[in-house]
């Protein structure tokens, strides 16, 4: 709901307007310090507002920000992970024999599928971006997924390919604007990668998979994957 808010005001949108006002009360009771476990980030985050690092009143807003823009894109990041996997089978062998790849092949993934398609930014003041005058106030709407396949910056790109180096990606965004958690997403997906690499012989596609629909996000509403064990 968070991610087609960004719009554009469609059926997508529509769909959940009615559950707004519950779904923001839930959000914010699981942000609330009683909510959280002992040992988790929100808990560490509380820890700071103690501190004076950041207010008693910041703390929740920070929490959910964990869990509103933490999760739904990380859980699409690494289902492109698997995907990839399961459709391009010599990549698996390649992380497999080099298990250190596992960062680099999670945002290969990232590049390669671009969890967060699109972004808004706002000009602050008038400025002439290819010829075009945008004046200040104005939306700029950004084609992360597209920059991320650009032929001029990536040699073959719509190739999932652990060869390359996928950094300069922006799928995280860029410069100033970059995403504070993808250090948590890598660690997560370096984490899983390298545990299933030193487990798992082969990654295979099970099902067809179905695409999930929402404004701003790629993922899947069903990814069947099929697992088999290391010899």
């Amino acid at each position: 709901m968070a991610f087609n808010a960004f719009g554009p005001r469609n059926a997508l949108v529509e769909a959940d307007a009615h559950r707004v006002g519950a779904l923001s009360d839930w959000v914010n009771a699981q942000c609330a310090r009683g909510a959280l476990s002992e040992d988790g980030f929100g808990a560490r985050v509380w820890a700071a507002a103690d501190r004076g690092d950041l207010t008693h009143a910041q703390a929740p807003l920070v929490v959910r920000s964990l869990l509103t823009a933490g999760i739904d894109t990380t859980v699409p990041g690494l289902a492109a992970a698997l995907y990839a996997f399961a459709t391009h089978p010599e990549e698996w062998q390649r992380l497999r024999e080099r298990p250190e790849l596992a960062r680099v092949a999670f945002d290969e993934a990232v590049r390669w599928q671009s969890s967060v398609q699109t972004f808004f930014r706002t000009a602050t003041t008038d400025v002439d971006i290819a010829g075009t005058r945008i004046s200040a106030g104005g939306k700029i709407l950004m084609f992360l997924g597209s920059a991320n396949r650009d032929p001029d910056r990536w040699a073959d790109p719509d190739r999932f390919d652990l060869t390359r180096d996928p950094s300069g990606h922006v799928g995280f965004g860029m410069g100033i604007h970059q995403c504070v958690g993808q250090h948590v997403a890598r660690l997560e997906a370096e984490a899983l990668l390298t545990a299933l690499a030193s487990r798992v012989g082969q990654l295979a596609l099970a099902g067809e998979p179905r695409r999930h629909l929402n404004n701003t996000l790629r993922s899947w509403s069903a990814l069947p994957v099929r697992v088999l064990p290391a010899d």
